[in-house]
């Protein structure tokens, strides 16, 4: 008697049609699987190139990291390269006025007068602008009191400058030292 065959383990059969629809034979088809070896070997070629493109990726990496700190060194090397160049206008102009030998007072102050202009154009290139706080409410970010005074302002007003306040874009790079209004008392 036949046992009944697991269809899982038979073989496929594969049939051949000839010109007149005949099926000329049954021969069993053989899937080729490649040998353990030869997987391995191809895995282990995978995982060399995989290797490689990492650590290939890995020194790009270090490369960038360390081109990125060069170029932060430099522009915080550099960074007042521009503002220095034009601060060398406003000191020849300083050792040309030292350098007259029987300058009058007039001559100097007609100096002193240009020079300014010269740092005020410097400035203002830059985006440094003066504080000019009088007659402003105190603002604690842009004014540092010195004092406080009895006066006919409202209560916490800039009443007097004694040192200028200057601002680089938004930023307060000092800020004006100021005398302030106080309450009267009663």
């Amino acid at each position: 008697m036949q046992q009944p065959q697991d269809p899982q383990n038979q073989p496929e059969l594969t049939a051949t049609m000839n010109e007149a629809g005949e099926n000329k034979s049954t021969e069993p088809a053989v899937e080729i699987m490649p040998s353990l070896e030869q997987l391995l070997k191809k895995a282990e070629l995978d995982a060399a190139e995989h290797h490689d493109a990492w650590l290939r990726a890995k020194a790009d990496t270090e490369n960038i990291r360390k081109r990125a700190q060069v170029d932060i060194a430099n522009a915080h090397k550099y960074a007042v390269e521009n503002f220095s160049t034009e601060l060398l206008a406003v000191m020849d102009s300083l050792e040309a006025a030292l350098a007259v030998e029987n300058a009058t007072v007039e001559n100097f102050k007609n100096g002193m007068e240009l020079t300014l202009k010269q740092l005020a154009a410097a400035f203002n290139r830059f985006n440094i602008k003066v504080i000019e706080p009088v007659g402003a409410k105190f603002d604690p970010h842009q004014h540092q009191a010195m004092c406080a005074i009895d006066s006919d302002l409202a209560p916490n007003t800039v009443v007097q400058v004694m040192q200028k306040g200057y601002m680089l874009n938004d930023r307060v790079i000092r800020p004006a030292l100021v005398t302030v209004s106080k309450a009267k008392e009663s």
